[in-house]
């Protein structure tokens, strides 16, 4: 069996354009021997001390309690079991709108839990700051191979991480393979730092 490389996925679950680059990493896991390992981060901790817009402070202001809960689950359970409920939240949020409906948070987080196979009760995270130096250490060390300057997604394999790739939609099948060998080349030339240009969609989900 050929051996697969570890590719460490740092996410926010209210972003878009990580969840996107997330199920890109599905994609790539089809077609490439990587193995996506799941960590979470936090818009609301990464713009603490910046100034933004107060709409979208407000925005991050509520993402914390779901990050919570991820937190919680990377606590007690494996990688395997994050990726499981970030796809039941990704789905929901993104795919199913719910990020429009913020006043149902809490009951989506919970379905978002049982359909991932775990304790609807977990989601008493969402107010407890009993895991915040776990989502603080992982954000940290997440945030701190690729600098302050970027958000989410982070992407680390072995030594090297860096910000993004920012896509939309995600690319399937062999594109997105196409994609992972471009990207890890370009990220293993040393002094290689960006390459970037302005979006021109929005986010497109399945």
């Amino acid at each position: 069996m050929t051996e697969r490389t570890p590719v460490d996925l740092w996410f926010d679950p209210f972003c878009p354009y990580a969840w996107m680059t997330s199920r890109w990493l599905l994609e790539v896991q089809k077609v490439r021997p990587i193995e996506p390992r799941w960590h979470i981060m936090s818009l609301n901790i990464l713009n603490e001390d910046k100034d933004v817009p107060e709409a979208y402070r407000e925005l991050i202001a509520k993402a914390i309690g779901p990050v919570r809960v991820v937190a919680a689950v990377q606590e007690k359970h494996d990688s395997e079991t994050v990726g499981r409920l970030y796809t039941e939240l990704g789905l929901r949020f993104h795919n199913q709108g719910a990020l429009k409906r913020l006043d149902t948070l809490r009951e989506t987080v919970e379905e978002a839990l049982e359909a991932a196979g775990l304790d609807r009760a977990l989601a008493g995270a969402m107010e407890s700051e009993e895991f915040d130096e776990v989502l603080r250490a992982s954000h940290d060390d997440g945030i701190g191979r690729v600098g302050q300057e970027v958000g989410t997604p982070v992407i680390a394999v072995g030594d090297v991480a860096f910000f993004g790739p920012v896509i939309s939609p995600a690319p399937k099948g062999e594109e997105a393979g196409r994609l992972w060998d471009g990207v890890q080349l370009v990220a293993g030339i040393d002094g290689f730092f960006e390459l970037k240009r302005s979006r021109t969609r929005p986010p497109i989900f399945d």
